[in-house]
């Protein structure tokens, strides 16, 4: 009779947060020997929307959205063996050049990493009840993705 290894989790990072993202955290927890293609996908905040001149951003998240992060990441991994993934996304007040989110999926071949990423920032952004509001530059405000 065989003994099956362990396999490790294949997500190695998840987190919302107030403090600043790093890139290199991100990269660094889906590194490996088996890793052939990383794929990275950061998502900044611009200084404009639809038109608009963009001044800040506020995001805030549901006390559900860990969990529903974790059932995206649970997912795309179950979609995509072998691939390892990481996401955290920002909450709180955040200025235009900021990073929001920071996503990464690493495999043996990069079809399988750019699929994955592609999955995981789609799946988070549809599922993961994160809401922003954007702040004008006209002193106007406006709530998005945020239930009505």
């Amino acid at each position: 009779m065989s003994e099956r290894a362990a396999v490790p989790d294949p997500i190695r990072l998840l987190d919302l947060r107030e403090q600043a993202l790093s890139v290199d955290e991100v990269l660094s927890a889906v590194d490996g020997p088996g890793i052939g293609g990383t794929v990275l996908f950061i998502g900044t905040v611009r200084d404009r929307d639809q038109g608009r001149g963009v001044t800040e951003l506020d995001y805030s998240a549901h006390p559900s959205a860990t969990a529903a992060l974790r059932s995206v990441a649970e997912n795309v991994a179950s979609a995509h063996p072998g691939v390892l993934l990481a996401a955290v996304h920002r909450i709180g007040d955040l200025q235009v050049g900021d990073l929001a989110v920071v996503v990464a999926a690493a495999a043996a071949h990069r079809g399988e990493a750019f699929s994955a990423a592609r999955a995981l920032i789609d799946d988070l952004k549809a599922q993961v009840p994160i809401w922003k509001q954007q702040r004008f530059a006209d002193g106007t405000t406006e709530w998005v993705g945020a239930p009505e």
